[in-house]
């Protein structure tokens, strides 16, 4: 089962300093139709205007990763942690029994990323934070496990849960596959470019739920950045 769902046709809210795509219902926008896919519980298109971004604020029993698509975004929490995601790279942050974090686009260019919420499947655990790079020739005509709550993807970094953040570049007219597996879900964005999804074809920032599908087939029309989230 292949769901497209167009950009246009997902939520919206629009703060000035922040211009928000939501993929799932979020905040003020509603559609009890796309409260979650699997354990998958937000996916949200951000564009943070510069000098701008997201003050301190609590989180609990969540696993949150920001894919930074342009810009970067800048870190800090409760536990000490900082850090700097530039375009391409990703983080995340496992709420566990509570954190507070603040995200900032402290560049003088405007930020745009993906932030993606998966409900763990541990809880009770202390917060944590990590970060990755994700060189581009890494990626390139593959995809690459960015997170995982799995032990044999150990270049990843750790989540608490039993999904995987995957990503990769396809120049026009490669094809990857990526075995999923008829129990599990999946959900691709296309964070650029036009691409086939066994057979559907999705435009740049369209969300495409996948469920029942033993073998994802990924066939890039023009150069493509994809990102997918493999879950339960």
């Amino acid at each position: 089962m292949i769901e497209l769902r167009p950009f246009g046709g997902i939520g919206h809210a629009n703060h000035g300093w922040l211009d928000a795509r939501h993929h799932f219902s979020f905040a003020d926008y509603y559609d009890r139709e796309r409260m979650h896919w699997g354990n998958l519980r937000v996916w949200n298109d951000d564009t943070i205007a510069a000098k701008s971004g997201f003050p301190p604020h609590p989180h609990r029993d969540m696993e949150i990763i920001t894919y930074v698509r342009s810009g970067a975004i800048t870190h800090r929490d409760s536990l000490g942690n900082q850090g700097r995601t530039a375009a391409g790279d990703v983080q995340v942050m496992s709420a566990g029994t509570g954190i507070t974090h603040a995200e900032y686009n402290i560049e003088d260019e405007t930020t745009t990323l993906f932030q993606i919420w998966i409900q763990p499947t541990r809880t009770g655990e202390q917060p944590g934070w990590g970060a990755r790079a994700f060189p581009k020739g890494d990626r390139s005509g593959q995809l690459v496990v960015l997170a995982s709550g799995y032990g044999e993807d150990s270049d990843a970094l750790p989540i608490r849960t039993e999904a995987r953040l995957v990503a990769g570049t396809l120049r026009a007219g490669e094809t990857v596959d990526y075995a999923l597996g008829t129990e599990r879900k999946g959900y691709l964005v296309p964070a650029t470019g036009r691409i086939v999804v066994n057979g559907v074809e999705a435009n740049a920032r369209d969300g495409v739920a996948i469920a029942d599908e033993a073998v994802i087939t990924i066939t890039a029309l023009e150069e493509a950045e994809v990102v997918l989230v493999d879950t339960l």
